[in-house]
């Protein structure tokens, strides 16, 4: 039994790291992406405060998606088919990403009149499923990690650290460094590559947690 325990607490240990590392990962990269949409808007639109409104709007209805998929798929799909199915959706955005507006959806912005429609279209199909397929991952990982015997399954509010943490290094992040040091073109491409670190940590995850 001694010989066992330490190999138990290292694979407990390395299931916090993970989960708050793949939480940290998530939260920060919903908070860069924002701002960095937003930016590649701005000199269609300009920043008056209906443009800003309605991509408050669009985020918040997307992220409440993520959180309806997060809540209901376990029950829908169970507990087993569920994670290979979240896989499948992680795969999904890499086939929109990096993100950019098209030159299709340049095209039909309107020349006068209300654009909030063409708005609402041009971030449904730029970062629309990158980001409700990240909004999903703080909820689910949530989700798997109290399914767990981990003995601190029914207490995790070290994720919501690790969530709070991404959340704010995004936001300052972005205005500190993120902006002053990258071109958008480059942005959108380092904002793909953590994408698929995160798709790598959250297939991790699934692995962990099923041996758990």
């Amino acid at each position: 039994i001694g010989a066992i325990s330490p190999v138990r607490n290292g694979k407990r240990r390395e299931l916090i790291y993970l989960y708050s590392l793949t939480l940290f990962l998530s939260a920060c990269l919903l908070f860069l992406v924002q701002p960095m949409t937003g930016k590649m808007i701005l000199p269609f639109l300009g920043g008056v405060p209906a443009v800003w409104n309605t991509c408050l709007v669009f985020y918040q209805a997307v992220l409440l998606m993520g959180y309806t998929y997060a809540h209901f798929s376990p029950r829908w799909l169970g507990v087993r088919r569920q994670p290979v199915v979240h896989l499948g959706l992680m795969a999904l955005p890499l086939f929109v990403l990096p993100i950019r507006i098209s030159d299709q959806i340049i095209r039909r912005l309107p020349i006068a009149g209300n654009p909030t429609a063409w708005l609402v279209v041009c971030l449904a199909a730029t970062v629309g499923l990158p980001f409700l397929v990240v909004a999903t991952t703080a909820p689910m990982l949530q989700k798997w990690f109290a399914s767990t015997r981990h003995r601190d399954a029914g207490n995790a509010y070290f994720l919501y650290a690790a969530s709070n943490a991404g959340s704010v290094l995004g936001l300052l992040g972005y205005v500190v460094f993120w902006e002053p040091t990258f071109l958008l073109k480059q942005q959108a491409l380092i904002w793909t590559c953590l994408y698929g670190v995160l798709a790598g940590l959250d297939r991790k995850s699934t692995r962990l947690n099923s041996s758990h």
